[in-house]
C-alpha cells in the first residue's frame, strides 16, 4: 500500500483546509518545491498535488507551483485540481506529472475519460471520495473496494499511524493506498514510522 503525501496547491503556496472550504486553508509551507524535497528527504515515492484554485476555476492557477515541484524532485507524482479537457491532459503529462487524476470531468465527459485512459494506460485516475466526520472506517473502505474491483487510493480522514495500521490490514481487499495530509504537516503521522508500518509484511 503506498502512502501518498498531499501537497495543496492556494495562491500558489502550501495549504491545508478544513472539510474542502477554501475559507479555512492555513498555510504550512510558502515553498511548494521545498515542501517536495522534504517529502522525498522522508523517503516518500510518491506525491498527491491538487490545484485548489484551478479545481473552482475549472484550468490551472498554480501551474508555476507544479512545474517547480516536478523540477525539484524525481518522485512519481499525480496531480489533479481543474484538468477538465484533453489539451490540459496532455500538457501535464508531458510535463512529466506521472498520472493525471480527474474528478469533475469523469462525471461531465466519460468519453473524455475513456478516451484519455485508452491512449495513456495507468496514467489517468478517477478521484471520489467517502466522507468520515469521524476518522476512517476502514471496514466500510474495504467493502466498496470489493465492490468496485479496482484499485482503491484513501483520501481524508486518515489522522493517525493506527487509521493507516487499519487501512494496511485490508489491503487484499483492494485499497491500494492512502492520501494523507493534515497530520503529516502538524506531527500526528511521523513519515518514518509510517513509511515503516507500510514496509512491513502483512500479519496472519
Amino acid at each position: 500500500m503506498i502512502l501518498f503525501p498531499a501537497i495543496d496547491l492556494k495562491d500558489g503556496v502550501c495549504v491545508r483546509l478544513v472539510r474542502g472550504d477554501m475559507t479555512t486553508a492555513t498555510v504550512f509551507n510558502c515553498d511548494p518545491a521545498a515542501q517536495a524535497r522534504q517529502f522525498a528527504d522522508a523517503g516518500f515515492s510518491w506525491l498527491h498535488v491538487v490545484d485548489l484554485d484551478g479545481a473552482v476555476a475549472g484550468r490551472s492557477l498554480n501551474g508555476a507551483a507544479v512545474a517547480a515541484i516536478r523540477s525539484a524532485v524525481c518522485l512519481r507524482m499525480q496531480l489533479g485540481g481543474g484538468i477538465r479537457n484533453r489539451a490540459a491532459i496532455e500538457h501535464w503529462l508531458a510535463l512529466g506529472v506521472d498520472r493525471v487524476v480527474l474528478g469533475t470531468s469523469a462525471l461531465r465527459d466519460p468519453e473524455l475519460v475513456r478516451e484519455a485512459a485508452a491512449d495513456h494506460p495507468g496514467r489517468i485516475v478517477i478521484g471520489s471520495g467517502l466522507s468520515y466526520k469521524l476518522g476512517i472506517d476502514a471496514n466500510a473502505v474495504a467493502a466498496v473496494a470489493r465492490q468496485i474491483r479496482v484499485p482503491v487510493v484513501v483520501s481524508g480522514g486518515v489522522s493517525s499511524l493506527d487509521d493507516i495500521a487499519a487501512l494496511k490490514a485490508r489491503e487484499a481487499d483492494g485499497i491500494a493506498g492512502v492520501i494523507c495530509g493534515r497530520a503529516l504537516y502538524d506531527g500526528r503521522i511521523d513519515p518514518a514510522a509510517a513509511l515503516h508500518l507500510l514496509s512491513e509484511a502483512p500479519q496472519c
